[in-house]
């Protein structure tokens, strides 16, 4: 104990999901109070600073994220889940996107720890993610009574392989929204304050995500992410573009103010075709291995992988005629394989025709997660001041 203060233990898992790596905190075990709750989550991470030294966030955005869980809110779920990334940057804590990795990470958590039975070869918990509103269901391989954790399916940017768990999105169509083509538009053009105007997709299934040609931007599209993230030029002219977007949406009042970590959603994707090039671990994705390259970026930066939402809402727009990523692509079949930095992901989505728009009762990726730790985690917190 230190004067002045008090250091309190929270119960606390960290896993990896897919790409991303976070921790999973019980709803119980913090504070009701939000304003309380988030300030000792912050503490927790080690937020805000860059490299998170003084907590258990890994100092990147894909390493700095959250997941709290709970009892079933809704009719049918097994489990709660709330994502929030967690800023570096500033005392925030964002819980307006979703995260498909971490999902992946809830779904085998509420295997391991009892909030479904499990039932042979594969039990299917059904989360309930409480930032859309909407159901994901993870498919959890079982043997002999527990879960399966070996396997031969491996993802891009995670060394080894293990079993394969089946994400899917349930009625995803519309997450923020309300419509699938927010616009209605296959493709708006999207005019910045200095003039210049940029052809846009926008998509709005599991994730809101604005799709820009590469070529529009002066890119191949196939940059890594030193090449990118010291762009400043171009990370500028990238984020201009999210927040017009955002602005012409409604989900950002005032453009004057908007940053990633102050408003995440939408999100933003460069695309361009199919082209031979080299991944970050010096891999080369040959056109014949994936349909459609892109860069995804969060917080900011360049992500490393490509989102699993973010992957759920291009695949969307393959599937739907006259958008950018639907001209892309050759063959509109069971689904797509994206080459991204580390590699390629593989999802699906299956659209229906709703008057003018589009309903997408199932979208579906593979992943991969692994718990890497439980116990407490410990707290200074400041006592207040009378």
């Amino acid at each position: 104990m230190y004067l002045g203060e008090q250091v309190i233990q929270i119960q606390s898992t960290l896993m990896r999901g897919g790409t991303s790596k976070g921790l999973i905190l019980r709803k119980v075990d913090l504070p009701a109070q939000p304003k309380e709750r988030d300030r000792i989550i912050l503490r927790l991470f080690g937020s805000p600073d860059q490299s998170q030294v003084d907590g258990l966030g890994g100092g990147t955005p894909l390493t700095s994220k959250l997941a709290l869980v709970g009892p079933p809110t809704c009719p049918g779920a097994h489990i709660d889940y709330t994502f929030g990334q967690v800023s570096l940057e500033k005392e925030e804590i964002d819980y307006n996107p979703t995260c498909g990795n971490m999902a992946t990470a809830v779904g085998l958590y509420a295997a391991e720890e009892g909030y479904v039975v499990l039932v042979e070869p594969v039990t299917r918990v059904r989360i309930f993610n409480t930032n859309i509103r909407k159901t994901i269901v993870a498919e959890i391989p079982v043997k002999n009574g527990h879960v399966e954790y070996d396997g031969e399916f491996a993802i891009d940017g995670v060394p080894g392989s293990s079993s394969k768990i089946m994400l899917s999105y349930l009625d995803s169509g519309g997450t923020f929204t309300g419509k699938t083509l927010p616009t209605g538009n296959p493709v708006d053009t999207l005019v910045l304050e200095d003039g210049r105007a940029f052809p846009v997709t926008i998509v709005d299934c599991a994730n809101c995500v604005v799709f820009v040609n590469a070529a529009s931007l002066g890119l191949v599209g196939t940059e890594l992410k030193a090449e990118i993230d010291s762009n400043a030029s171009l990370l500028k002219t990238i984020e201009q573009i999210r927040v017009e977007a955002g602005f012409r949406l409604g989900l950002i009042k005032d453009k004057s103010v908007a940053t990633p970590a102050t408003h995440a959603i939408p999100k933003i994707a460069v695309i361009s075709p199919a082209s031979e090039h080299a991944t970050l671990t010096g891999k080369v994705l040959r056109p014949d291995e994936i349909d459609i390259v892109g860069r995804y970026f969060s917080m900011g930066t360049l992500h490393r992988a490509f989102a699993v939402s973010g992957s759920i809402a291009l695949a969307t727009a393959v599937k739907i005629p006259g958008t950018l990523a639907n001209g892309m692509v050759k063959s509109q079949g069971d689904g797509i394989s994206i080459g991204h930095p580390s590699g390629t992901i593989f999802v699906d989505a299956e659209l229906e025709k709703d008057g003018a728009g589009w309903l997408v009762p199932r979208a579906a990726v593979g992943r991969t997660a692994r718990r890497l730790m439980d116990g407490y985690a410990y707290v200074k917190v400041l006592s207040e001041k009378k």
